[in-house]
């Protein structure tokens, strides 16, 4: 499988700061930070791109991660000078993020798409485009749109945070399928999974 297809750059979306961490609107930090803690990377503040990086060997290639430090709206004002110097395609890029759409607990990737009212991907189609790859992280949906914003960002209840770890674990066993291009083999391993 040719590498210029594959991954190359894994971006978790979220915001920095202690009375972020332990919020649902934080899951892609959590992705990136469980992957990087399998993989012993070290995430280091690198002020031109407005962002922590680390990087890790994925069958035999370099794969970058990612954590905007710009706040969730402004995300893709990190994405963007990372992907111009390291001349990263968009279609080379997972981004992580969570996801009121699907039940807490639930992760799916999917190819491009809308912003669904994500401010984080709303920012990154602003600076980039939308062609990119998403890990989608359930958290759930509050029940109505007024209560969006309050609940994504209180902290998460412990079997709540419970069941997106489970979901972040058997997404990073897909990794290596993504790193290599071969999505189709991903999907049905994450989302046919019993």
């Amino acid at each position: 499988m040719s590498n210029n297809k594959g991954i190359r750059l894994i971006v978790g979306l979220g915001n920095p700061g202690d009375k972020h961490e332990q919020t649902r609107h934080n899951a892609g930090f959590w992705f990136v930070d469980a992957l990087a803690q399998r993989e012993n990377a070290i995430f280091k503040h690198e002020l031109k791109f407005k962002g922590e990086v680390a990087h890790f060997s994925c069958q035999g290639q370099k794969t970058w991660l990612l954590k905007p430090q710009t706040y969730m709206n402004d995300s893709g004002e990190s994405l963007r000078p990372f992907c111009d110097f390291y001349k990263i395609p968009t279609e080379q890029i997972l981004v992580a993020h969570d996801e009121i759409d699907l039940p807490n607990g639930e992760v799916k990737i999917k190819w491009s798409g809308g912003h669904g009212g994500h401010n984080g991907l709303r920012s990154i189609f602003a600076h980039l485009n939308k062609d990119f790859w998403r890990l989608r992280i359930g958290v759930g949906h509050p029940g109505h749109k007024d209560q969006v914003v309050n609940y994504v960002l209180k902290r998460v209840n412990q079997q709540d945070r419970a069941d997106i770890d489970d979901a972040i674990i058997d997404a990073m066993n897909c990794i290596e399928e993504c790193v290599e291009g071969n999505f189709d083999s991903a999907m049905k391993k994450l989302h046919t999974k019993g």
